[in-house]
């Protein structure tokens, strides 16, 4: 099915098309490109303009260029703009006003991602629905998932997230939702922030893009909750509240059972069960607020709690496995809880009340009892408070049942001088470095829990465990 053809997309980025052509997608990375793709040339670490050729070659239907790049003939499907970032701005602009699409637009310091796919799946089944793709949430990843939507989308859940002052607003204002949610502000980004209240200016001002008659989703448990509240008031548009002190979802109560979430919450004198397959308080209430702005959205409660429980979340936010250490003798077992993508403080101390909850297993390993290990690796753009935050984690309710911490980074090694001795694993400066001591710092039995800042590269230490492993065995009803 057509997404633009030259004439479209020429109108509306005003530029010039060098032929005729309609594309399929819209891609940025000639490394994902499929046939049938506009490739934007976007300037990055590199020059978009150095790939165009490939891009063509690859199946690409044409480029988004802002002029003929070298080695590419003049004749090529080009249509050339005179900035390509800002082409691709219009280009979004024009894909979300051509829509009746109803919008959501979701931000926050902490799950913002795992929210926009719980909004994904739950409301996948009750309409076309289009939503960002991985974490392209920023002043690129916005105006490209707009551009990528499909003209007939009946929902649309686009991420925002920022780094600085003054970005969610020109983003959401390019998104347009009927719908925005917060999911929490936390002390992420402090770098760029006086405090956690600048944090939450910034968050609110996703409201700022709100359609008339629009719905603000906040959540009521946080301390800035007044300032999200506040903001959205002051633009006109409906608030509704989720979380434990909510007035409108409220979250009764929260049990982790195996490697599930059970909650039970009240809205409008009704009462609502959800589950989520995966453990974690934190799954409980991103969960609630997902349900709360899919309702806002238009969505059937039902259907979104049916669809809620299918969820699990995806490599490096919470993906749980097992992993088979032995091909014969199967109870020799792990479970690897992957949280590598991405840390700070408040998602930190979620995974290690996730950990803290978990089951380890006795009598199965070389050491003889089973025991909750996290690796952690340093938390980053914390500003100048940052090796107190890390050495901080040390007191956290949590840790009174993890047995060991592993710590990699130059600040964990903050966490890990904090720590009682016999919680005390290595220290390392790299997840290189620790990746050669994995065979022998974990067990059958154990539960192991990794997590940290996406540039500390700790996704190495979940590939080496998965290496230490088998698949897992077939069942004696099977063909062999």
């Amino acid at each position: 099915m057509s997404l633009w053809t030259s004439e479209a997309a020429a109108k509306a980025t005003g530029g010039k098309s060098t032929t005729t052509w309609e594309c399929t997608g819209v891609s940025i990375d000639t490394r994902t490109i499929e046939e049938g793709d506009l490739f934007v040339a976007l300037s990055a670490a590199r020059d978009g303009h150095e790939f165009v050729a490939q891009a063509l070659e690859k199946g690409a239907v044409a480029a988004l260029v802002s002029r003929v790049p070298e080695g590419v003939p003049a004749d090529a499907p080009l249509l050339i703009v005179d900035d390509v970032l800002e082409g691709l701005e219009v280009l979004g602009r024009a894909g979300r006003a051509r829509t009746n699409a109803r919008v959501l637009a979701v931000t926050g310091s902490v799950g913002k991602t795992s929210t926009k796919e719980m909004l994904r799946a739950i409301l996948d089944g009750q309409g076309k629905t289009h939503a960002s793709v991985a974490s392209y949430n920023n002043h690129w990843g916005v105006p490209l998932t707009l551009a990528r939507m499909p003209q007939d989308t009946e929902f649309a859940v686009i991420e925002i997230g920022m780094n600085h002052p003054g970005e969610i607003s020109p983003l959401a204002k390019l998104a347009r939702p009927h719908v925005a949610l917060v999911t929490t502000v936390a002390a992420v980004h402090l770098e760029a922030f006086e405090n956690v209240a600048g944090i939450a200016q910034e968050k609110a001002a996703v409201f700022d893009g709100l359609e008339t008659g629009g719905v603000a989703i906040v959540n009521a448990d946080i301390e800035t909750a007044e300032i999200l509240r506040s903001h959205a008031i002051s633009l006109s548009a409906e608030v509704q509240d989720f979380g434990e002190t909510a007035q409108d979802w409220k979250l009764l109560t929260v049990s982790l059972k195996g490697n599930v979430t059970v909650a039970r919450a009240s809205h409008g004198g009704d009462f609502a069960l959800f589950k989520v397959q995966s453990a974690g308080r934190h799954f409980a209430m991103n969960g609630l607020g997902a349900l709360a702005a899919a309702e806002a959205l238009g969505a059937d409660l039902a259907l979104s709690v049916t669809a809620l429980g299918r969820w699990t979340p995806f490599v490096g936010r919470g993906a749980r496995e097992t992993i088979y250490l032995d091909p014969v003798e199967i109870e020799r077992t792990l479970e690897l809880i992957d949280e590598a993508y991405n840390a700070n403080p408040t998602s930190l101390g979620a995974a290690l009340e996730v950990l803290a909850a978990a089951q380890p297993t006795d009598g199965v390993g070389r050491i003889g009892k089973g025991r909750r290990i996290a690796f952690v690796g340093d938390m980053k753009e914390l500003g100048p408070q940052e090796s107190a935050m890390h050495a901080d984690m040390a007191s956290h309710p949590a840790m009174g049942d993890i047995d060991v911490v592993h710590c990699v980074g130059p600040m964990m090694q903050r966490l890990h001088d904090a720590l009682p001795e016999e919680k005390q694993g290595l220290w390392a400066e790299t997840s290189t470095d620790i990746v050669k001591d994995v065979r022998r710092l974990v067990d059958a039995g154990d539960v192991v829990m990794i997590k940290g800042s996406l540039s500390m590269a700790l996704g190495k230490v979940v590939d080496a465990i998965r290496k230490l492993g088998h698949p897992a065995p077939q069942s004696k009803n099977e063909d062999v």
